[in-house]
């Protein structure tokens, strides 16, 4: 959705380094989909393309991913193929969740969660007919969860961006709905279609190019110059490019993912444990057979009440202080005297 400046190729160091790590090159990709390494290189950069030949490209690079055969016959592994999607999408993906949180540090996180959602359900990743699409969607939902504002590391603001100009557009923007946000973001800043951004947002057509004019003229009533859709998608990029994201390694989210998995699935294994084993206990001491209740108490009637012990006479005081006086042992209080 953006436009970068074209980065040349990488270095042979570096080329071989992620050959060791698995992970395509752009010369690689370009050669596993058929096309010539400027189209990857326009990919990346977020250059808009006509319609038609985008979906084309979008359909060679989508077959060279799941069924390409490597230089050497074999067919491409699972890592493979995600390590090529990741290099495809992350890049624009950093920059469209960048405009949509206003935050690098939680435009990084939303990339990396989509993608670690996707390394966990690669079969169902791979056979999907835009598996750039599916990551897109899981990520820009995770940048506007709401949830990131009861989280503490957010609460602090970021610094702005050093231009008046992109300051003013950023805030635009993050005054936007979440939805009216997402929406010109697809449609200005990604470039897909009406039909194909009410589908990706849930809404109708209709709904979805209500949410377009209604960000549109917030945007231009902030900046009336971006009232053009073409001026508007130039800013969008170059905004987006101020953030100076770098996406990480390929490697690195798929063993993310699968520490979590490993994590989640340990918890899931411990949990059903603790529950067996407090139903075991609860089996083994609870009552084998059936005891009654206690029945509640019953008033006897006929019964005179306890009545309390009157005052002492003079002569049990005095046989009170005579037996106090005597030893607390011994025959005399044992055995009684005859008088």
């Amino acid at each position: 959705m953006t436009r970068s400046p074209a980065t040349p190729l990488p270095s042979p160091k570096e080329r071989r380094r992620l050959r060791e790590a698995h992970a395509l090159t752009r010369a690689r990709l370009a050669e596993r989909v058929g096309v010539r390494p400027g189209r990857v290189r326009a990919w990346e950069s977020g250059r808009r393309t006509p319609r038609g030949r985008k979906r084309e490209a979008y359909a060679q690079l989508l077959a060279g991913l799941a069924r390409a055969p490597r230089d050497d016959g074999a067919w491409l592994t699972p890592a493979e193929a995600f390590d090529a999607l990741y290099s495809f999408c992350a890049p624009a993906l950093l920059r469209q969740t960048y405009l949509l949180s206003g935050r690098r540090d939680r435009a990084r996180e939303s990339v990396e969660r989509a993608f670690q959602l996707a390394w966990d359900r690669w079969p169902e990743v791979a056979r999907d007919p835009d598996p750039a699409g599916w990551v897109r969607a899981a990520a820009h939902e995770c940048a506007l969860s709401p949830w990131h504002r009861f989280r503490r590391r957010y609460r602090q603001p970021e610094p702005p961006p050093p231009r008046q100009d992109d300051r003013t557009l950023l805030d635009a923007l993050l005054r936007l709905p979440p939805p009216y946000r997402r929406t010109l973001l697809l449609y200005d800043g990604v470039g897909l279609g009406l039909p194909e951004t009410a589908a990706e947002t849930e809404a109708t057509t209709r709904a979805a190019a209500g949410r377009l004019m209604h960000a549109r003229d917030t945007v231009a009533a902030r900046l009336p110059e971006l009232s053009d859709p073409r001026e508007l998608h130039q800013r969008l990029a170059e905004l987006a490019s101020t953030g100076r994201l770098r996406a990480a390694e390929p490697p690195a989210v798929r063993r993310g993912s699968e520490r979590r998995a490993r994590f989640w699935t340990r918890s899931a294994i411990a949990f059903t444990a603790a529950l067996i084993g407090t139903t075991a206990l609860t089996l083994h001491t609870s009552p084998t057979r059936y005891e009654p209740p206690v029945p509640p108490g019953e008033t006897v009637q006929g019964v005179p009440p306890r009545m309390a012990p009157g005052p002492l006479s003079e002569d049990q005081r005095k046989l009170r202080a005579k037996l106090r006086k005597q030893l607390p042992g011994g025959p005399e209080r044992l055995l009684p005297q005859a008088r």
